[in-house]
């Protein structure tokens, strides 16, 4: 799996770049100002591509984007489609950037991978993409770049609306996007402290196993 936040996104009548036909005469009107709604806020679109099936799932959370909402981003795609798609695998390899809520020194990102590894059973390998290297991740051109297009010249004017826009996304080579509203709660701040840390079943890779690692399916040792 490809993973992935897309560019937080303004929610309302805001212009959006690019084209798109529209009757002669009758453009659509949007704001001066690209001033934050207070009321709609932003959307915080988060993928997770699917290499082998060629589909994706995005939820378009409302809080914040957090590590948090990154795993139950995974967790929601794990339930929902990949447990019926792939109903013997015992294991799951995740290509990430190196930073952002699925950062490669976030603590709560590896914590909150291993409670999902020990709820689902999987053995959970992570492989990060150096700092500066992130568009190598095939989420970003074969999934996001066509979410871009498909909405360009479009004013997104609400939560519904990234969902439909994003749900609506399909190409010549057969994407399938599946996207869902997450208006969970996702506060930042969060702190993990060493023990919690040294608690997560982790294996370090011998090639930068600070980028690569594997999380194993065993529940959270309590701290001593």
């Amino acid at each position: 799996m490809s993973v992935d936040t897309k560019k937080k996104e303004l929610v309302g009548q805001f212009h959006n770049p690019g084209r798109e036909w529209q009757p002669v005469g009758e453009p659509v009107e949007v704001g001066v100002h690209d001033f934050p709604d207070e009321t709609l806020g932003k959307a915080i679109p988060y993928g997770v591509y699917d290499l082998g099936h060629n589909s994706g799932w995005v939820s378009v959370g409302t809080d914040h984007n957090t590590a948090a909402f990154a795993v139950a981003t995974l967790r929601h795609w794990w339930e929902q489609v990949g447990l019926a798609a792939y109903p013997t695998a015992d294991r799951l390899l995740v290509t990430a950037d190196a930073g952002g809520s699925n950062g490669y020194r976030l603590r709560a990102w590896k914590t909150e991978l291993a409670r999902f590894a020990a709820d689902t059973g999987l053995q959970v390998t992570v492989c990060h993409f150096p700092p500066g290297t992130s568009k190598w991740n095939k989420i970003e051109h074969r999934l996001f770049s066509h979410i871009s297009a498909n909405w360009r010249g479009r004013p997104l004017e609400s939560h519904e609306v990234i969902v439909e826009l994003i749900g609506a996304t399909t190409t010549r080579t057969g994407l399938a996007v599946h996207a869902e509203l997450d208006r969970g709660v996702y506060p930042l701040g969060v702190k993990v402290s060493d023990n919690e840390l040294a608690a997560v079943p982790i294996r370090r890779h011998e090639f930068h196993g600070e980028w690569n690692y594997t999380i194993a399916p065993d529940a959270l040792s309590q701290p001593p």
